[in-house]
């Protein structure tokens, strides 16, 4: 495992709570500890997670769904922290430690290239989504019409936007490569498969946020689990001493881990949790 420390920028601290002999642990959200089958936590994970906890350790949700994409599927599980959107967003314990949001002057010149280069997105935001007035994706189509319900779905002609990260669909080639070469100064772009892009800003990843939250709670590397199964989470999977990956997880996340446990649907984190004697 590559365990160099990640670029971050400089944040303003707090003294840490965390217990020294604590392991900590973390989960990423969509197909991790979360099932696209059943669109429910399975109840083993539940229960492991909860274990871990009774056992001294902290889990950490670490995913890259914004804070206002957390629903309570999620929260009712009790973490101890969220690292959201792929390090923008850092909390522990209820309180928010770093928050990062685009500047105006940048949105409003994204948006209008995101418009001139056909390029289809959700801007992820703290607490809103943000839509264009005109959609044609359908799987953005779905998205707008899970988040509508408890209010968190906003236009592109807001005059507020707060966003953090972005996915892009791309419609043509020449259109996404235009928009790349004018934001890859500002902004990292993963691809998630053949469909769509995730995007995040220089400086910020998964990564990151663990090694923020390792310096905060001062613990040791030595000390850190993650688990996941997607592109983004390579960043997460390759800066902690034990790296987990999903039986389901892409085959570029299984070729990078320590370990590799059984799919979401079987119980797989709660048997990678038995196999590291956390529970």
């Amino acid at each position: 495992m590559n365990n160099a420390s990640c670029p971050i920028r400089a944040f303003q601290r707090v003294k840490g709570t965390g217990n020294m002999n604590s392991k900590i642990i973390f989960f990423d959200i969509d197909g991790t500890i979360f099932s696209h089958t059943t669109m429910s936590v399975p109840e083993s994970t539940r229960a492991a997670i909860k274990k871990a906890q009774a056992n001294g350790h902290l889990a950490f949700i670490n995913t890259g769904r914004t804070s206002s994409e957390i629903d309570n599927e999620i929260t009712d599980i009790g973490f101890d922290g969220y690292i959201c959107g792929c390090g923008t967003y850092i909390s522990y314990q209820g309180n928010l430690l770093h928050q990062e949001v685009v500047s105006a002057e940048i949105t409003r010149e994204l948006i209008k290239d995101l418009r001139s280069c056909h390029l289809e997105a959700v801007l992820e935001g703290p607490q809103h989504s943000y839509f264009d007035t005109q959609i044609n994706n359908q799987v953005i189509m779905q998205i707008k019409k899970e988040q509508e319900p408890g209010g968190k779905v906003k236009s592109f002609n807001d005059p507020d936007i707060r966003f953090s990260k972005f996915c892009i669909w791309p419609s043509s080639r020449e259109g996404y490569l235009i928009f790349y070469e004018k934001y890859m100064d500002k902004f990292d772009f993963i691809g998630r498969g053949t469909s769509f892009f995730e995007v995040i800003p220089k400086n910020f990843s998964k990564a990151t946020g663990i090694h923020f939250i390792l310096d905060y709670l001062k613990l040791s590397q030595e000390d850190t689990y993650a688990i996941g199964d997607s592109a983004n989470d390579l960043s997460m999977l390759k800066c902690v001493k034990h790296s987990i990956a999903m039986g389901n997880a892409v085959r570029e996340v299984l070729s990078e881990v320590s370990y590799v446990t059984d799919d979401v649907d079987k119980d797989g984190v709660a048997k990678a949790l038995k196999h590291y004697e956390i529970i």
